[in-house]
């Protein structure tokens, strides 16, 4: 996965307000780190937005990111 697509996924599940937060304050295990810390770190971006997912119990359905004509 993209970091940019990361950041797309994360920002279609919590809003442009609050994805920032959610990367930079949930700790997430059984990484111990937020997912901002874990991309720092070079973990690659799905499996910080697997950890988000597990965290805030977001549905598979959800998982993919909204669908967009043309991509």
């Amino acid at each position: 996965m993209r970091l940019t697509e990361f950041h797309q996924l994360v920002e279609d599940e919590f809003g442009p307000a609050n994805a920032g937060w959610v990367m930079d304050s949930q700790v997430l295990p059984p990484h111990n780190q937020t997912a901002s810390e874990m991309i720092e770190s070079g973990v690659d971006p799905r499996v910080a937005w697997e950890a988000l997912c597990r965290a805030y119990d977001i549905p598979e359905e959800r998982q993919l990111g909204i669908d967009r004509p043309g991509f």
